[in-house]
């Protein structure tokens, strides 16, 4: 659940999310549809997760999509998240790839480094839109600046192989090294390979 500061029909959504976090399921859904009735887009969108997640006595996977839309138009981008994991998932029993990559793609534009993954995936896959290294380095580039490690190790892949950007082993060695500092157990050993690769490369010089 997510929260901030906000106040609706004598609930906040910080007791409402206290009300969630211990267990009192039915009580944080009405709370939660009370802040949602105010305009809240954190209500909308707790609401909505409460939905998918089935934690409401009916589940509804089509109320949970109209709550995040909502969320989404007023701006709040754990909202185009969500849309793009509901259509990738399937949760209203469809499964569109090409809607998810649009929603994921909004939400990567604000920032979102989960959606930035997504996108390049997406791209690097060819699966919700067409097969693009270029786009997806530039994704994985991104959600590595925001602290993603398998970000961080694709992008130094990419760099090292030459896939979708210019063979680069000096930024394949920074990424790789990020990396391997950030706790991925195959960086440190392709750390030592263009390190390697690096030094034969000098010695040919």
């Amino acid at each position: 659940m997510q929260g901030g500061p906000a106040v609706a029909a004598g609930v906040t959504l910080e007791q409402a999310l206290a009300t969630y976090e211990r267990g009192d399921l039915r009580a944080a859904e009405k709370q939660f549809r009370a802040l949602s009735q105010q305009g809240l887009a954190l209500g909308d969108y707790n609401l909505a997760m409460m939905h998918l997640r089935a934690e409401v006595p009916k589940p509804d996977p089509k109320l949970a999509r109209q709550l995040l839309l909502r969320a989404a138009g007023r701006g709040l981008v754990r909202a185009e998240l969500a849309l793009g994991q509901f259509h990738e998932q399937g949760e209203d029993g469809q499964r569109d790839l090409v809607q998810a990559q649009s929603w994921y793609l909004k939400a990567a534009e604000h920032g979102s480094v989960d959606a930035q993954v997504a996108v390049a995936t997406a791209f690097y896959l060819g699966r919700g839109a067409g097969k693009d290294f270029p786009q997806a380095a530039q994704w994985y580039r991104e959600a590595a600046k925001g602290g993603d490690v398998g970000a961080q190790y694709l992008i130094a892949s990419m760099y090292e192989s030459g896939l979708g950007v210019d063979r680069d082993l000096r930024l394949a060695r920074y990424w790789y090294d990020i990396a391997a500092r950030n706790g991925d157990e195959a960086a440190p050993y392709k750390l030592k390979a263009v390190d390697a690769a690096l030094a034969a490369d000098a010695g040919s010089v």
